[in-house]
């Protein structure tokens, strides 16, 4: 089995593009619900099937022969790393993911305490972390991790705020990780009584920052738009700590354990550990614990790193401290263009644009359309890609492990 075309198992979230994923992959559009992620890989919620046949299942049955001895022993027979790819018509929950570490002992915990995995109050259904890279199709938009401290307050007494005024001093005071972290622990344990009083001020603050075109424009224009669809969210007020970012097509960001975020609209491009951790703050009806969530934070602050790869003639790859994954991309614009996805153990490739001929070092070839991904095991080495169609831009990802592993 080899280069085999994997069927991908779409998420329905309510957040979701009810067109997005429906044209990538030639289905009617637009779909009658919303198509939130469409997952390639082996995740025991929605694993691929490669004909007919779950993922899981075969790795059951051949672990060795899909992915390799090391990796089978590294990765205790699964496969780590989960691409998706991402619609995002409205804002996901504010949450973090835990370290390698905390997982573990959170998951420990959690089953000696008898709760069930899939209990809505669970906040550890399994033992690994869960470290993600998003890397835009189209322009994204996205909260992530805290802006550095003396810049929030710059934000905030913009804001000419009166009942925000006594918090705003709070992190003046302290301008570093421990005032981000005293100001941000008060905001998401205030009283409601207090939240009742504060955030319609804030609201009102935010529109007229925007009525007067003020510096931070941007910052409260989302501050509103999360105010209209989760009102009296104390959540609201902790998005006005983190960085705002716009990801044009190509750039991406990484987030490592600890990494407080949000993605608010767009499409992307996901990698990520095939773990389900996830520690909510707000902006969502589910499950939140502030006090776990405050163990996982990290309150480091500064600019969010924007990654636009390393090129290697036609590849980009963009390598990150995960363990889990690595994403690289051929991009051709031409049948004479040629790129070659040097083998990183089992493999998954999925076509965004054109349509691409593979051939891999075994022998084995594939031609791939747009939306279609295939599973590649480790025994194929590396993979060659050539664009089917001339003068038509041809764009595949792939899911591998990291180089080296």
């Amino acid at each position: 089995m080899t280069l085999e075309l994997l069927r991908g198992t779409v998420r329905p979230y309510a957040w979701g593009s009810r067109t997005v994923i429906a044209e990538l992959t030639g289905n009617p559009s637009p779909a009658p619900h919303p198509e939130a992620e469409l997952w390639f890989g082996a995740h025991p919620a929605s694993p691929s099937t490669v004909d007919g046949t779950a993922l899981t299942e075969l790795l059951e049955l051949d672990a060795h022969g899909h992915l390799g001895t090391e990796i089978t022993e590294r990765w205790a027979g699964r496969l780590p790393f989960l691409i998706k790819v991402l619609a995002a018509d409205e804002p996901l929950s504010l949450q973090a993911h835990p370290s390698a570490g905390l997982a573990a002992e959170g998951y420990a915990r959690e089953e000696a305490a008898g709760i069930p995995r899939d209990a809505p109050e669970r906040n550890y259904p399994d033992p690994t972390a869960k470290p993600e890279l998003l890397c835009a199709l189209s322009e994204f938009h996205a909260l992530a991790g805290f802006r550095e401290p003396r810049r929030s307050v710059e934000l905030l007494r913009a804001l000419d705020c009166e009942p925000l005024r006594p918090y705003t001093e709070l992190l003046a005071g302290q301008p570093d990780e421990d005032g981000l972290r005293a100001l941000f622990t008060t905001f998401v344990t205030l009283p409601s009584s207090a939240l009742e009083q504060l955030l319609p001020a804030v609201v009102d603050a935010c529109v007229r920052h925007v009525r007067e075109r003020g510096e931070f424009d941007l910052e409260c224009r989302t501050a509103l738009e999360l105010a209209e669809r989760y009102p009296g969210d104390a959540g609201i007020l902790a998005a006005l700590l983190l960085n705002r970012l716009v990801l044009q097509p190509g750039e991406a960001i990484h987030i490592a354990a600890g990494n407080l975020h949000a993605y608010l609209r767009g499409t992307a491009i996901e990698i990520l550990a095939a773990s389900d951790n996830v520690l909510r703050c707000g902006l969502t009806p589910k499950h939140v614990d502030v006090p776990e969530l405050l163990r996982v934070l990290d309150f480091a602050a500064d600019e969010m790193p924007v990654l636009k790869g390393e090129q290697h003639g036609a590849v980009r790859r963009y390598q990150t401290s995960a363990e889990e994954f690595e994403l690289s991309v051929a991009e051709l614009d031409g049948a004479a263009a040629r790129a070659v996805l040097t083998a990183c153990g089992p493999q998954i490739l999925l076509c965004t644009e054109g349509t691409a001929l593979l051939r891999a070092a075994s022998g084995h070839e594939r031609v791939l359309g747009k939306g279609e991904a295939v599973w590649s095991p480790a025994k194929d080495g590396d993979i060659s890609v050539t664009p089917v169609e001339e003068h038509i831009r041809t764009t595949v990802y792939r899911a591998s492990l990291p180089s080296g592993q």
